[in-house]
């Protein structure tokens, strides 16, 4: 029910801009988060956005990345910028009640996810 876009391969420094699209069942959904999965590691949360409040970030991205979202298109966005080596991973939206925005328990929609690779 959710698709995300946008991936690819960069060079450190570089800006990518992430889509995810999807039904508006998914899209009717309180929260809308983005989650990344780096090799080996555990999926770990990015940033997430509500109807109510946010939006929210980890602090490996503060600063650097943007979450946004068009209920009108059914679609949320993650604007990367200044991109660096440790931000390789794949990334999946989610969407869901999200009472709390960190924990991936708390999404019952998820997309398949993209591919960011940044090169040094």
């Amino acid at each position: 029910q959710l698709q995300a876009s946008g991936g690819g391969l960069v060079q450190a420094g570089a800006s990518l801009r992430l889509s995810c699209t999807g039904s508006r069942r998914a899209f009717s959904n309180s929260a809308m988060g983005w989650f990344r999965q780096a090799p080996g590691e555990e999926r770990e949360f990015v940033a997430a956005i509500r109807w109510s409040d946010g939006p929210y970030y980890a602090d490996s991205v503060k600063g650097r990345f943007t979450i946004a979202r068009d209920n009108a298109r059914n679609t949320v966005y993650l604007q990367m910028n200044r991109l660096k080596p440790e931000d390789t991973a794949v990334y999946y939206c989610a969407a869901g009640s999200a009472d709390l925005v960190v924990p991936a328990s708390s999404y019952d929609y998820w997309g398949r996810g993209t591919e960011v690779t940044v090169s040094s």
